[in-house]
Order: C-alpha cells, then sequence, then structure tokens
C-alpha cells in the first residue's frame, strides 16, 4: 500500500517488458557484443549533496530497505515522523554524533544526539527520528525510481563533512602520506585549508581511537586527481566562491598551490553553462550553495530542484549517451538510520548515505543492496579510465559493476520536473555565507 501512494505521488507508472509470440522465420543475428565500461563511459560527474540518511530522504521507496520506526535507548519504538527538508534545525554529526548513536553496534542511540537550535528549536518530541516528505524530495524519489538506489553506500568515516569529502576525494584523510591518523573533525577557525595566513586546525585520530591531537587542514599525500593528470585526464571540481569544509582540494598543499587550482571553479552552477558549451571535464566534482545543499538548519529546499538542473542539463546534450552520474550526500547529518555499519579500524565505516546512480547504463528500477562505500566510486572511477589504485580505501571497495547492465538498450533521456530549472540557478548570485558553521 504504502510503495502504490508513493508511486501514485510520483506519478511513476511503472515499465513494462514485452517480447513477440511469434517466430521468425530467419535466425536471428547476433548481437553485438555490449562495450565495456571504459568504451561507453567517457565522463564521470559526482553531486555531493549534504547530511541525510536514507531512512530521513528516501522514506517508504519501493525495494529499498528503509525504517519507518525505530529504537531508542530505553527500548522504545519511535515511528519515524515527517520533517520538512527545510527543517531550521541542525543534529550532531560530529564523531561523538556517530559513538552516540550506534551505541556500541545496538543502533538505538539516535534519541541521544544532541540538538542544535538554528531557525527554529523542534517543538516535538524525537526530533532525531524524521523523514522528508514525498512532496519535498520528488525529484530525488523519481531519480531513484528510474535508475538505480544504492541502500548499502556508507559514508567511510565516522564523523562530519571536512573528512567525509576529503574521502570522497582522495579515499583517505591522512594529513601525510604514511601517516596512521586520519582527520576526524571539521577544521576550528580559520580558514579550511592551505591558504594564509591563518590555518584552520583539526582534529585527528589514531588508531586506538584518541582525538586528542590536532594538527594544521592542509595536507599533502596523493588524490584521484594526481591520478588523473598521470593519464592526462581532464577534471574539474565544482564549488561555492566561499572556501569551505566542503571543499576537499583546498586542503591539499600541491593542489592549492600548484597549476591544477586552476581546475577549481566557483561559483558552482558554472557547471549548467560547461555542458551545453561543451566544456564538461571527464571527471568532475560538484558542491552546492548552502542554500541548495540539502543540510539541515541551512537550506531552502531547493537541493532536488538543484541536482535535477544538473541531471537535467546533462541529459539533454550531447554528453548523456557517455556519462555516468553519481548522487550521494556526504554524511547522515545525525538523522536515525537503523542499518548498522561495518566498522574498520577505529574510525570507519561510518552510517549509511543515499547513493543514486544515472547513466543510460545505469540499471533501470534497481536497488543494490551491495555494501559500497565513497571508495567504491573511485574504483569505478580508476578501472573506467584505466588508472592505478590510490591505495587507500579502493582497494578494499567494490567497484559498483552491480549498478551497470552494459547490455542494455540505451533510452532518449526524459527531463525530471522541478521547482526550479537550470535557468534559476544560473541567475542565482554567489552565497557569500560561510558554511564552516557545519557541525
Amino acid at each position: 500500500m504504502r510503495a502504490a501512494l508513493i508511486f501514485g505521488l510520483l506519478g511513476f507508472t511503472g515499465l513494462v517488458a514485452c517480447s513477440g509470440g511469434g517466430s521468425s522465420p530467419r535466425a536471428a543475428s547476433a548481437p553485438a557484443p555490449a562495450p565495456t565500461i571504459s568504451a561507453a563511459v567517457q565522463h564521470i560527474v559526482i553531486i555531493a549533496q549534504e547530511n541525510r540518511s536514507p531512512d530521513n530522504l528516501f522514506h517508504g521507496l519501493p525495494g529499498a530497505d528503509i525504517a519507518n520506526s525505530g529504537l531508542d535507548t530505553s527500548g522504545n519504538t519511535i515511528v519515524l515522523q515527517p520533517i520538512p527538508l527545510a527543517n531550521g534545525y541542525d543534529l550532531d554529526h560530529r564523531h561523538v554524533g556517530f559513538l552516540a548513536m550506534y551505541d556500541g553496534g545496538k543502533m538505538d542511540g539516535a534519541n541521544t544526539n544532541l540538538i542544535y537550535c538554528g531557525i527554529t528549536c523542534p517543538s516535538f518530541p524525537n526530533p532525531q527520528y524524521g523523514y522528508v516528505p514525498a512532496i519535498d524530495n520528488k525529484p530525488y524519489m523519481q531519480m531513484a525510481t528510474q535508475y538505480t538506489f544504492g541502500d548499502r553506500m556508507f559514508e567511510t568515516n565516522q564523523g562530519p563533512s571536512f573528512p567525509a569529502h576529503q574521502f570522497l576525494f582522495s579515499g583517505t584523510s591522512e594529513p601525510e602520506t604514511g601517516s596512521d591518523l586520519l582527520a576526524s573533525e571539521n577544521p576550528g577557525r580559520g580558514n579550511p585549508g592551505c591558504l594564509p595566513p591563518v590555518l584552520g586546525q583539526v582534529a585527528v585520530i589514531d588508531p586506538a581511537g584518541s582525538e586528542s591531537l590536532m594538527v594544521p587542514a592542509c595536507f599533502e599525500h596523493q588524490t584521484l586527481t594526481d591520478l588523473l593528470d598521470a593519464k592526462g585526464i581532464s577534471w574539474r571540481y565544482y564549488a561555492d566562491s566561499v572556501p569551505a569544509i566542503w571543499d576537499a582540494p583546498n586542503s591539499i598543499n600541491h593542489i592549492q598551490n600548484g597549476p591544477d587550482v586552476a581546475n577549481m571553479i566557483s561559483p558552482e552552477t558554472q557547471i549548467l553553462n560547461d555542458i551545453p558549451n561543451g566544456n564538461l571535464a571527464q571527471v568532475s566534482w560538484v558542491n552546492p550553495q548552502y542554500a541548495d545543499s540539502d543540510h539541515p538548519n541551512a537550506n531552502n529546499g531547493s537541493g532536488p530542484a538543484w541536482v535535477a538542473a544538473i541531471v537535467n542539463t546533462i541529459g539533454q546534450s550531447k554528453y548523456w549517451n557517455n556519462t555516468v552520474i553519481f548522487v550521494l550526500w556526504d554524511d547522515w547529518g545525525g538523522w536515525y538510520d537503523h542499518v548498522k555499519p561495518p566498522i574498520y579500524g577505529s574510525y570507519e565505516l561510518g552510517f549509511r548515505v543515499p547513493l543514486i546512480v544515472i547513466s543510460p547504463y545505469a540499471k533501470r528500477t534497481y536497488v543494490s543492496h551491495v555494501q559500497h562505500e565513497f571508495g567504491s566510486i573511485l574504483k569505478y572511477t580508476e578501472e573506467t579510465f584505466g588508472l592505478a589504485s590510490l591505495g587507500f580505501t579502493d582497494v578494499r571497495a567494490d567497484d559498483l559493476a552491480d549498478c551497470f547492465n552494459m547490455n542494455q538498450t540505451l533510452q532518449p533521456f526524459h527531463a525530471f520536473p522541478a521547482r526550479y530549472s537550470a535557468d534559476y540557478f544560473r541567475r542565482l548570485p554567489p552565497d557569500t555565507r560561510n558554511p564552516d558553521s557545519d557541525l
């Protein structure tokens, strides 16, 4: 009943596979071999939104492992309640917030997670146990039902946005090559990266789980872009015009202070011009402004339309038939999620985040129950372009192979209706607010 209701709200009518009943008088010709991924896919676009769990953002998605309720530390069952995407308050998503919610593996500690009043303070009980109503995230639900949704995509790190984006960009958050420390929190006061004069300090976690040490948030280790550069593969990193903890290259010294800084593009809306102008790089990361980010307390509800604008612009361009788009959220944001993550060492893995894979080659109306993590996107990119391995989380991660069917017939793209168009976002002035208040 719930699935039928959700499909009805989304206007989804389903796909019917038909086959002819008669036989042909001639033997059918052998089908052409399926293209390899490396031959078919020439562009990868990684769209990173902010701070949502599958239970929170994809409530009622047919076929996905999405909970309607969860336990608290007293053993009570808490029914998830509808809370608008622009909810007006924030939740703790630091490492300590992860540990509280994980509760030694019992997954019942969301009620103890701290709440931070922003625009408003929640006046209702258990605000950590919430889901976004379908009316607020219709484009996301349509993308997830039409293409591939991953309900076992785990955030690699057990903490907030800064280290999450490092893992998504490099497969590690180590401060320097060979270190056994990992940046585990957001930087404090100062610039969130390698820009002088004041460098922000960030907590690091050691193999025993101690976060007592602080280091400058300016790192030196290999990133995926180094491998791309070595093979002559073009890349761009689209981000807001204000240096932010969400922008991974800011904290890589040889990028911020080297020639590759030219590949850091702002404002992020420039991608909506680069696509129709034929300037899409072979690999692109796209981060939002605060208002479009889905970040609790900071967004205005326009995130689904922002993502739809990028997807629609690609779908209606010459790039559609050779592009894979990954849409994911950088951390769980403190929202309840019921799936226990596998634990590696003192800081990996974190809770689930949603993943949508959009491409002519992505399986249609498919839910992947295979374990993925941020390193899976890195490994997919390495294999697609014939790169070496970074040697970090990409080694243990899968390559998202179950999300693709290279044999399926390519179908024309159909745009996702959204509240705002690409032209709306093109006209937006740069957001001058500093998003470094992210918890």
